[in-house]
């Protein structure tokens, strides 16, 4: 029962963090319907941004919690513009092409992405500076540290600061009409470009917020960490419903918690952990209590793909999405 409560508690942390992911991915799927495989990568530079300013910062003696504020405010800012800049270059002139031209351009800047942050902040594992002190507190056996409590607290307020906004604001008005029908949007008054724009800036928000949550719990980050987080954050979104904000929220944590019970009981990965993590692969960092791992495909990988693979084949819409039929 401990070890099920700890990996319950490891699960909903990390679940959390893939779905303030997952929501930027079915947001702009839900408006223009292309998969943004360049949306890990905004993740990762938001965590690289958050690491450089609080590493120059930090030593200054300014207050932590200070520090780690202007780290985050300078990552919102670097990850807004770079997905500005994507859907101002990249994807709007494609926006009328065949679906597969956006795609394949998403790969590229994803790929684009990734070697330049390589060359910013080289390809060695950085550690993100742990300049708030963590403190631990037992819950029926388990542990809960201070870090994995806010993360919870802090996506749960992200997710409901985006449903107030989607569906109690004239902006989230304009972009459920526009996701329904962007020409009759669009003649009914509706910026349709300035809605899908403003999408892109609130995926990049939400992607700075989950980069300095990865960095702060895992304690490194490294210009390949936005790939296999991205995969993990899209088959979430996928798994609840892809377009669908509750779905995004329910697939995050559905796919973090199957990930920390399926780790929790093989007993292999947690030597895996500790002999990796030191010798082979220092980019590895292990949760608090020695299980999960950030980079690399282990046990927990493959149970969260099989989930998702069951879940589709029996209900291909996802946990909360709805069958409808093929546009015109």
């Amino acid at each position: 029962m401990d070890i099920f409560l700890q990996q319950l508690i490891n699960g909903i942390t990390l679940g959390s963090v893939y779905a303030v992911v997952a929501l930027g991915y079915t947001m702009v799927y839900g408006i223009i319907q292309l998969i943004n495989f360049a949306h890990g990568e905004v993740v990762m530079i938001g965590a690289m941004v958050a690491l450089t300013v609080i590493g120059l910062l930090a030593p200054l003696g300014f207050p932590p919690m200070l520090v780690v504020l202007i780290g985050t405010l300078c990552a919102m800012l670097v990850c807004v513009a770079t997905a500005w800049s994507m859907e101002k270059l990249a994807y709007r002139p494609l926006r009328h092409a065949p679906r597969l031209a956006p795609l394949i351009t998403a790969i590229g800047v994803s790929i684009i992405l990734q070697h330049v942050a390589m060359l910013v902040w080289s390809r060695n594992v950085l550690a993100f500076p742990q300049i708030i002190h963590t403190v631990s507190y037992s819950v029926g056996g388990a542990q809960i540290t201070n870090i994995q409590i806010a993360i919870v607290l802090l996506s749960v307020v992200l997710m409901a600061s985006l449903s107030l906004l989607v569906y109690r604001t004239r902006l989230g008005t304009a972009m459920r009409a526009t996701a329904q029908n962007a020409h009759v949007a669009a003649l009914m008054g509706v910026d349709v470009d300035r809605v899908i724009s403003m999408t892109f800036l609130i995926g990049a928000f939400l992607a700075a917020m989950a980069g300095v949550m990865v960095g702060s719990y895992y304690g490194v980050a490294q210009y390949t960490m936005g790939s296999m987080l991205g995969l993990k954050a899209f088959s979430a979104a996928v798994l609840g419903g892809i377009g669908h904000l509750p779905g995004a929220m329910l697939g995050g944590l559905v796919l973090g918690v199957v990930e920390a019970l399926g780790a929790g009981y093989i007993g292999e990965l947690t030597d895996l952990c500790h002999l990796q993590a030191l010798s082979e692969r220092l980019a590895e960092r292990c949760a608090a209590d020695g299980h999960l791992v950030l980079f690399g495909s282990n046990y927990q990988d493959v149970f969260a793909f099989i989930v998702l693979i069951v879940v589709l084949i029996v209900r291909p819409q996802g946990l909360l999405g709805e069958r409808t039929g093929e546009r015109a």
